[in-house]
């Protein structure tokens, strides 16, 4: 029961998006990834009380994982092993799930682009990257703002301040 699907989760659930620093273009890679994942979910407890969360995985890039926490809150022991989990399967997949800070952005074709800060200043001062740039938020805290400011343009996002 703990594990549900995405769309019942509340607005207010809790969530942690995580993204890839390639794309898992392979059905495997895919699978891997959410085979994994599911299984943690399944067995994810916080000081022994299943929780109640879920999963979503879109342009084949962002991993988001949530948890219903009006049922039960999520401990920094429960969050520390979701992260562990994510880090041991990066070699694996060939990808970077967890820390760098990388920042994501659509290019002019509209294919996601990883880069680090540095990869993205340079893109402002190419003229690659503009305030209608959509830009992805993995800061975003709880579900609502998976679904609805995820990917925004930069000037509405806190990539603004990237802008020059």
């Amino acid at each position: 029961m703990p594990h549900v699907g995405f769309e019942s989760l509340s607005p207010n659930a809790r969530a942690w998006v995580f993204g890839s620093s390639v794309p898992l273009i392979t059905e495997s890679s895919r699978k891997q990834l959410l085979a994994v994942v599911d299984e943690h979910l399944s067995q994810w407890r916080a000081h022994g009380v299943p929780l109640v969360c879920s999963r979503e995985f879109r342009d084949d890039r962002f991993l988001v994982v949530a948890v219903d926490e009006s049922a039960t809150g999520a401990s920094g022991c429960s969050i520390d092993g979701l992260f562990r989990t994510l880090q041991s399967l990066q070699s694996s997949l060939g990808t970077t799930l967890v820390g760098g800070g990388p920042l994501f952005y659509r290019d002019g074709e509209g294919a996601v682009a990883c880069v680090d800060r540095a990869g993205f200043a340079d893109a402002v001062a190419a003229g690659g990257i503009t305030a209608d740039t959509p830009v992805f938020d993995l800061t975003v805290a709880n579900v609502a703002d998976w679904r609805g400011s995820f990917e925004k343009p930069a000037a509405k996002s806190w990539h603004a301040r990237l802008l020059g």
